[in-house]
């Protein structure tokens, strides 16, 4: 009686592992093509079009950020980078008090090409958050980076990541290779905060 009814159970067991692989097999092409996950990178046309605009009044910014500490403690730099020039600026407190400035000449050429490295470091894959606020982020022992693209003095493009896993942010490249390309820019750069270069 028993060997009698071993043969069925088989090819049902085998039967309900083929529909539950076929079913997952479906639902992650799913998530694939319907973009199901909110971390999903999507490349933004008009952060990659603001990043190649190379008119004269254009420029490109990056922002590091210490720990939300006291503001005789906080620390914070800038590098801006453009066709005409480099800076590199070092802040103290929330204000933005200036600790040091160091400045450079630029040429049309060095420039295009480090946006062009940008686009090729992946600076125009983004990712959606409910948190385009930079502020209070990553605060305790986190680096927050921002990267802007100005005309003038006025940014029209913003993303912002950390190094604090809960706290992922727009900016879906990755960090410390946007940060690279910085800081290379500035030929006697020295880093701010040991964790971050």
């Amino acid at each position: 009686m028993y060997r009698g009814s071993n043969p069925r159970i088989v090819p049902i067991i085998v039967t309900i592992v083929i529909v539950a692989l076929v079913i997952s097999a479906v639902v992650a092409l799913g998530r694939m093509m319907f973009g199901g996950s909110s971390s999903t990178t999507t490349t933004t046309t008009s952060v990659s079009s603001s990043v190649l605009d190379t008119s004269s009044d254009r420029s490109i910014r990056w922002t590091v950020r210490g720990p939300i500490v006291a503001d005789e403690n906080f620390r914070s730099y800038q590098i801006t980078i453009s066709a005409s020039s480099r800076s590199y600026t070092v802040y103290s407190g929330y204000l933005n008090s200036v600790i040091s400035t160091k400045s450079y000449a630029n040429n049309d050429r060095a420039y295009e090409e480090l946006v062009h490295a940008l686009i090729n470091a992946d600076i125009t894959n983004t990712r959606s958050s409910s948190n385009d606020d930079i502020r209070g982020v990553c605060a305790t022992g986190g680096i927050a980076y921002k990267f802007e693209t100005l005309r003038g003095s006025d940014a029209d493009q913003s993303l912002w990541s950390s190094t604090c896993s809960g706290s992922r942010g727009t900016m879906a490249a990755d960090a410390l290779r946007i940060q690279a390309l910085f800081v290379n820019q500035i030929p006697d750069f020295k880093p701010l905060f040991t964790s971050v270069y």
